[in-house]
């Protein structure tokens, strides 16, 4: 897999935005402040025009404030760890780890608005974008144009997130479906600790 294709699914948990859609903006504060904890499988799906999607398949842990624990098992291992101080990303495959400041990193990303606070509007210009798939969607708008994304779409299902499809400024579109969705597990300390495997390459903060 090349390395760019790889660094697709950093994108995603790293810069894709999180919204709720008109009518439902209520629905999803109720659900950031119920939800201290969450736990998630995702399957995800990169889509460029021509190409054939791009696939993987992993799990999501969250606890807020600002932690929290993306991580791709197939069909190649990457792991992405917020500690509430500094994004860890590790490429096992390349040996390689890359480290960030927590509010760099996140910004107006999901990843902030899951594992932050509850701050939708400043970020985001939200419209209601209909029905689909028996979901409730959600079009969001970065107020940044820097933000390296045209727009995002949301899925809901009752109180439960379901889906993000992301549109960036390159043409590509990726599709994530969460599955097993649990709020307020219980998660070991450990979880959103991250120490550079012996003979990694470090390389950022």
């Amino acid at each position: 897999m090349k390395f760019a294709q790889k660094l697709v699914s950093t994108a995603a948990v790293l810069l894709l935005p999180l919204v709720a859609h008109a009518g439902a903006i209520d629905q999803l504060h109720r659900f950031l402040q119920d939800t201290r904890t969450l736990r998630a499988d995702f399957a995800q799906a990169v889509v460029a025009r021509g190409r054939k999607a791009q696939e993987s398949s992993g799990t999501l842990a969250i606890s807020r404030p600002g932690k929290l624990r993306w991580e791709i098992v197939k069909p190649y291992p990457q792991l992405v760890v917020g500690d509430g101080e500094k994004i860890w990303i590790h490429d096992p495959e390349l040996k390689q780890v890359t480290v960030r400041k927590s509010g760099q990193a996140l910004g107006g990303s999901p990843a902030a608005l899951l594992a932050g606070k509850n701050e939708l509007e400043r970020d985001f210009v939200l419209k209601e974008a209909g029905e689909a798939d028996g979901l409730a969607w959600v079009e969001a708008t970065p107020r940044q144009a820097d933000s390296g994304f045209e727009k995002v779409r949301l899925g809901f299902a009752g109180a439960d997130l379901r889906a993000m499809e992301l549109y960036d400024n390159f043409g590509q579109t990726t599709h994530i479906r969460f599955s097993k969705l649990v709020r307020n597990p219980v998660l070991p300390p450990d979880t959103f600790r991250f120490v550079p495997p012996a003979g990694s390459d470090v390389v950022g903060e």
